[in-house]
């Protein structure tokens, strides 16, 4: 699915840049500071002995069509959103907020030497890299939803580990045992002595799994929240000095090419600059909202005066909020409930449908009303959904919707957000 791969080297006595093409699956419809990749090769003048790096990866987008298809015949999303992750070898429990059945980007991320390559969902909302082994049960069949597998026998960096692994979603587990190998990401920037989870059955996350166009998942949030407490494979890269900068960035493509880059970012993908967050915890991805609002609808303050909590979610392609104000808001743009528990709008209505407009560190953050929807096979599809999450989990998650229309930057040791309009790939 992916098509040729280009890899461009500029060898200067400063870091090396190495970039990839991006590609996409074929689509029917769908705070201040800037470090971008290019001044990273232009001015850190570093010796060529100590060459750090900025990778790109491609990452695939699957239909409007495939994906609205698959919500419609979800479960409820709190039932796959809500699970808790346990280790049995270690006295320890965190929770998982995650729904793969409406994830729609993936890339590719190789294992082992030789390596074998696997796409996966890069995800802001977790923090394992996990990918099914040779022998998996329920990991695909032989005439739908394949899957790659890994096979430590043919790795000459394997080492073993043999902890359990395993993840609670609403439906079941996803469980394995945790081993070490490298992991390269872009073809080039090799992490080395990776802790990662073989799973041995992902019976638990169900048809989101035996019917998605991903092997695994590679988790970019925090080590606080990885099950086994096992570093990040982002976390790794930065203590190995392999990375240019402790920053990660997505671009995702609106009906067109995306990317995700590793060690900067990219400013020829935003306008202007970059408007930088603090988080809330080092956790998932976590900000405060100031408001949501559209039309005639304002997100009420929490009454107990804490601010309102969002996750920026690179796994989650809708964005969600409490049941009763994603009502409330569906109601102030006109979308209707539908029997699926899906919002629907009458596509005829769009170009007067309202703006929705998140409020950031007093920042606002248009979501224009036609970028809320999304088209597929004659259906205009409200892409918010109600989803109810006792604390600690958050109010809101701003997922794909959101991140499509702002380029999105994780510093990940000064623990903030940076937020800027994204360059649009339509035409």
């Amino acid at each position: 699915l992916f098509f040729a791969t280009h890899i461009e080297e500029f060898e200067r006595a400063t870091p090396t840049l190495i970039t990839a093409p991006l590609c996409t699956l074929p689509s029917v419809n769908t705070t201040t500071m800037k470090i971008s990749a290019l001044a990273v090769i232009l001015a850190c003048a570093l010796p060529e002995a100590y060459s750090k790096k900025v990778v790109r990866i491609p990452l695939n987008k699957r239909t409007d069509e495939e994906m609205v298809a698959n919500l419609n015949s979800a479960q409820k999303l709190e039932k796959s959103l809500r699970g808790s992750t346990h280790t049995r070898n270690l006295k320890e429990e965190n929770e998982v907020i995650k729904d793969y059945a409406n994830a729609q980007y993936f890339g590719s991320v190789s294992i082992g030497s030789p390596p074998q390559s696997f796409m996966v969902i890069f995800d802001t909302g977790s923090s394992n890299l996990w990918v099914p082994k040779k022998g998996c049960t329920h990991c695909g069949n032989p005439f739908f939803g394949q899957k790659s597998k890994y096979d430590h026998d043919k790795s000459g960096s394997y080492t073993a580990d043999g902890k359990d692994f395993e993840i609670m979603y609403g439906s079941g587990s996803v469980s394995g045992f945790f081993s070490k190998d490298s992991v390269i990401l872009a073809d080039d920037l090799e992490v080395t002595g990776q802790s990662f989870a073989e799973v041995q059955d992902a019976g638990g996350l169900g048809l989101a799994y035996a019917l998605g166009k991903f092997d695994g998942i590679l988790g970019l949030g925090f080590t606080s929240i990885s099950v086994g407490g096992v570093p990040t494979v982002f976390e790794n890269a930065i203590e190995q000095s392999i990375v240019d900068e402790p920053v990660f960035s997505f671009y995702l493509g609106d009906n067109g090419p995306g990317e995700l880059t590793f060690g900067g970012y990219d400013d020829s993908k935003f306008e202007g600059d970059l408007t930088y967050t603090k988080l809330l915890q080092a956790t998932y991805w976590e900000i405060a909202l100031d408001g949501v609002s559209a039309g005639d609808y304002k997100a009420p303050d929490n009454a107990d005066g804490s601010p309102i909590t969002a996750i920026v979610d690179s796994g989650t392609s809708l964005i969600t909020g409490p049941k009763k104000e994603i009502a409330k808001l569906a109601k102030a743009v006109g979308a209707k409930s539908s029997f699926t528990g899906q919002y629907t709008i009458d596509c005829a209505t769009l170009d007067s449908m309202p703006d929705i407009v998140f409020t950031i560190d007093g920042t606002e953050y248009t979501i224009p009303g036609a970028k809320a929807v999304i088209q597929a096979s004659g259906t205009c599809l409200f892409a918010f959904m109600g989803a109810d999450f006792p604390p600690p989990g958050p109010q809101w998650i701003l997922g794909d919707v959101f991140m499509r229309q702002y380029y999105t930057v994780f510093n990940y040791n000064e623990k903030t957000i940076g937020f800027a309009k994204a360059v649009s790939t339509e035409a």
